[in-house]
């Protein structure tokens, strides 16, 4: 029997509250993104949003109690692939910006990521960036009641490898629901027809992360930010969607 509890209708209408609050705070600070800003004023702006709604930010003060991620926001900046701690690194023409945002509201999160360019980017990175929003819509297609989590997987690595990009392997989606991060784990890479049958009522997320080099992480001495190996740039897209009888809905739009 599968560990992943199925989400009744009731819960899914929370989540996708949770959801629509995510997507509002993207829109939010979409103006913000531009040359000069710091990522310290992004999570600023993102975390007032948030507390203005009645939600809580998911991520502040998430983890071991010795070590807890201290930002809003994950702002990951061209080599950085996820985890990247808002503080006063200023975003310059041509940089590219993971933005993951999470938020607690009733009780349920809401959880996704955008990256944005900065200005003017190089046509190399900027079909990285095309590529990873590909990735994950590619994905997208393959959820419907029995397919399976290596579907996902298969669409996502065919698609980037397809291209000359990496895909990371050491973070994944995941469930979600009244905790952050439940099962299932979703990985980005696989082979279809393997893994597990997918059903009504499952709730989770799918944000693959694309490298422009080796697919390869490095942890930073905080404990939180992740690199890519060789300091080529990443990009991340991410949404959270529940599997419906026909198909699958966007949770995060």
């Amino acid at each position: 029997m599968s560990r992943v509890a199925l989400k009744s209708a009731r819960e899914v209408e929370i989540m996708r509250r949770a959801g629509g609050l995510v997507a509002e705070t993207f829109r939010v600070l979409q103006p913000y993104i531009k040359p000069g800003v710091t990522t310290r004023e992004l999570d600023r702006v993102a975390e007032e949003h948030i507390r203005k709604a009645g939600a809580l930010p998911a991520y502040l003060g998430y983890g071991p109690k010795n070590n807890p991620f201290p930002g809003t926001v994950c702002t990951s900046v061209n080599e950085v692939i996820c985890h990247g701690i808002p503080g006063d690194r200023e975003l310059k023409e041509g940089d590219i910006i993971g933005t993951d945002i999470g938020v607690l509201l009733d009780g349920y999160y809401g959880d996704a990521c955008y990256t944005y360019t900065v200005g003017q980017v190089s046509p190399e990175v900027q079909g990285l960036v095309d590529t990873t929003r590909e990735c994950l819509e590619a994905a997208l297609k393959e959820v419907r009641p029995n397919a399976r989590l290596g579907d996902i997987g298969h669409a996502i690595q065919s698609l980037a490898e397809s291209r000359g990009y990496s895909v990371v392997r050491e973070y994944t989606g995941h469930g979600i629901g009244k905790r952050l991060h439940e099962d299932p784990t979703v990985y980005h890479w696989g082979a279809r027809y393997t893994g597990l049958k997918l059903q009504p009522g499952m709730v989770f997320t799918i944000e693959p992360m694309i490298n422009l080099g080796v697919p390869e992480t490095s942890l930073q001495a905080d404990g939180w930010t992740v690199t890519t190996a060789d300091k080529k740039p990443s990009a991340q897209f991410e949404h959270t969607l529940v599997v419906t009888p026909k198909g699958y809905d966007v949770l995060t739009l």
